[in-house]
């Protein structure tokens, strides 16, 4: 069956239906927003392909057993994910085989792609399902593919440096050290999955959010998070509406230790918590979780916040100046 977009609908083999699946259109509807076009493909224009090749590091986001959400980081010199047409990108590393998440890259997975620059706040997400999965990596075949603005990224420079690749330490729990990195983090990105309810616009997300540190509210058994003004397409919300459950990736740039959080989310359509600059909230009620010290072999060093961030405030706060100093 073949379609091509127009606006913000996709026609069908004549039959048109909107590119927002039924959990998205609720969302926008919750918030009040109306995305009239939005630039999603089911290719990738040549810049998209061109910026994944450049990239030395990639979010992906797939579905457990039970369909609930898991997420991880692949990482390898520029060039280790290439593009041989507009609907397929190739990525040239695998998870090791200890990362929980690496089970669940199986052909026919479905997954989110996050390409995103921290050197220069570029970001394109990609989201489609595995076709294949070998000694010489994975195999997307993209069904969906659009770029994302720049808001609330934090510039980063990268160094090569040695994965550890520690065994995986689970949680049930924050432990103070998962505590500790949640509470300083300006950064985290977040795993959601729409299931079979969306239809063929539904699937797997990986989006990312930033703040300035001390932007994810921390308690013993739930962190709640404040919602700020996005592209209004509400990807991560309206899949929530549809699947409560999500997967919260933290990284300390400095060491490359990944910590993958799970649980279930409550929106709070109604409730900004006073927080400077969130419209909304939503608060997840951790389950469980993993830590990987060292995963990343790469380290970053902090350059600077984004304007969106000195904006905002921190839990107990309120808004920075634009000094760069949180």
């Amino acid at each position: 069956m073949s379609y091509h977009l127009i606006g913000a609908t996709a026609k069908f083999d004549g039959m048109t239906q909107t590119l927002f699946h039924p959990g998205e259109l609720a969302a926008q509807a919750l918030a009040g927003a109306v995305s009239h076009a939005p630039p999603i493909r089911d290719w990738m224009p040549d810049q998209h392909r061109a910026f994944f090749g450049l990239l030395p590091f990639l979010p992906i986001a797939t579905a457990g057993d039970d369909g609930a959400p898991v997420a991880t980081i692949v990482s390898g010199a520029p060039g280790f994910i290439s593009s041989p047409n507009p609907t397929t990108l190739h990525i040239a590393e695998r998870p090791d085989a200890q990362d929980p998440a690496e089970a669940f890259l199986v052909p026919g997975a479905p997954v989110g792609l996050l390409g995103i620059d921290l050197a220069t706040r570029r970001r394109n997400r990609a989201n489609g399902t595995l076709r294949s999965v070998g000694p010489d990596g994975l195999t997307v075949s993209v069904m969906q593919s659009f770029g994302n603005c720049p808001q609330y990224i934090q510039t980063r420079l990268w160094r090569d440096d040695a994965a550890l690749y520690g065994s995986v330490e689970w949680l049930f729990g924050l432990d103070p050290a998962a505590h500790d990195l949640i509470a300083n983090a300006d950064t985290f990105f977040v795993a959601t999955n729409s299931g079979g309810q969306a239809g063929r616009m539904g699937g797997m997300d990986i989006s990312h959010r930033g703040g300035r540190p001390g932007f994810v509210g921390v308690s013993d058994a739930a962190l709640t998070i404040p919602d700020f003004h996005g592209n209004g397409y509400f990807n991560t919300l309206g899949n929530l509406l549809l699947d409560p459950r999500a997967a919260l990736l933290f990284v300390d740039w400095a060491d490359g230790t990944l910590l993958h959080v799970r649980g279930k989310v409550e929106i709070l359509w109604d409730q900004d918590g006073g927080f400077a600059g969130a419209e909304r909230l939503w608060r997840i009620s951790i389950t469980d979780g993993w830590r990987r010290r060292g995963a990343l072999p790469r380290r970053w060093s902090f350059q600077s916040y984004a304007p969106q961030t000195l904006r905002s405030g921190v839990w107990g706060g309120q808004a920075g100046s634009d000094d760069g100093v949180p």
